[in-house]
């Protein structure tokens, strides 16, 4: 019959914690540097509409500004060009935290090559969408930045909040006619150009929009606005007042806020009034 030999835990769990304590943790290598002077550094931005697409050049791309926190010099200046990307790998493909989002398929950045000779911190800023100044945008971040350690693939990335907001109808500064029907039309859409629509990756149904009718500074009406699938825009009728009371005109504002996101985007504009139609004159 053999006979085993059965070691207490208590001498063996000393030995367990001390090869824990011991064992060499294994990390990324040493860069193969050169310990002093500059090395060149490639740092990538993105600037992206939150929530949405990359600003790419259909609403004029993003202007990038990388400054020198500790003494103000600007590193690097340059504008953001090329696609939004890919809206299936970036809006419905579950992603770990280590996957490149916007890098899988090609998007628009902004790239640069710092020559860097001790680790800097760095603002990196962007302003956008630059095709529409009514709804620019402004965000920046500061990080440390390590000499011949290049940031690519998603790089560096910049969220903008904000909708485009545009009225197509009426024209702005179109004269109205008192007491006449109207109908105020606005398309409402991301930074990054992508519209909002209803069951949308950018679902309109989550989102308040809706028009304002002001007298001056006053607000005398709030419309509700509806999509229509033909204009692609949201709708909403509304009456013109009467020419004594708006000798100034009138102003109509859309306004388009998504409290889960914190988006929002607005547009407005002023209308001249004129007197109502008179009736037709009787031929006798």
């Amino acid at each position: 019959m053999t006979r085993s030999f059965l070691v207490p835990f208590r001498l063996i769990l000393p030995l367990i914690l001390l090869s824990c304590f011991t064992a060499p943790a294994k990390g990324e290598p040493l860069p193969a540097l050169p310990l002093n002077g500059p090395q060149p550094t490639t740092v990538l931005v993105r600037v992206v509409a939150h929530g949405a697409m990359v600003l790419g050049r259909e609403v004029g791309g993003a202007r990038v500004t990388i400054t020198d926190v500790a003494n103000g010099h600007i590193l690097a200046t340059g504008l953001q060009q090329g696609e939004s990307g890919d809206q299936n790998q970036i809006m419905r493909t579950p992603h770990m935290m280590e996957e490149p989002i916007y890098s899988s398929r090609p998007a628009a950045a902004f790239t640069t090559t710092l020559e860097l000779q001790k680790p800097t911190v760095v603002e990196i800023s962007a302003e956008g969408p630059l095709a529409y100044p009514a709804a620019l945008q402004r965000t920046s971040m500061t990080l440390l930045l390590i000499p011949g350690q290049d940031l690519t693939n998603d790089g560096i990335v910049l969220h903008l909040h904000g909708y485009l907001v545009q009225i197509e109808r009426p024209k702005p500064r179109e004269a109205l006619i008192a007491k006449d029907d109207a109908k105020l039309r606005a398309s409402v859409r991301t930074l990054s150009g992508s519209l909002v629509r209803p069951h949308g990756d950018w679902d309109s149904r989550k989102i308040r929009i809706y028009g304002e009718l002001l007298i001056g500074d006053r607000v005398i009406e709030r419309l509700q606005l509806f999509y229509d699938e033909g204009s692609r825009a949201f709708e909403a009728p509304f009456f013109v007042p009467p020419s004594k009371e708006v000798p100034d005109g009138i102003k109509l504002r859309v306004i388009a806020t998504d409290l889960a996101t914190g988006n929002s985007g607005m547009d407005q504009a002023n209308y001249p009034v004129l007197s109502e139609r008179l009736p037709p004159k009787s031929v006798r």
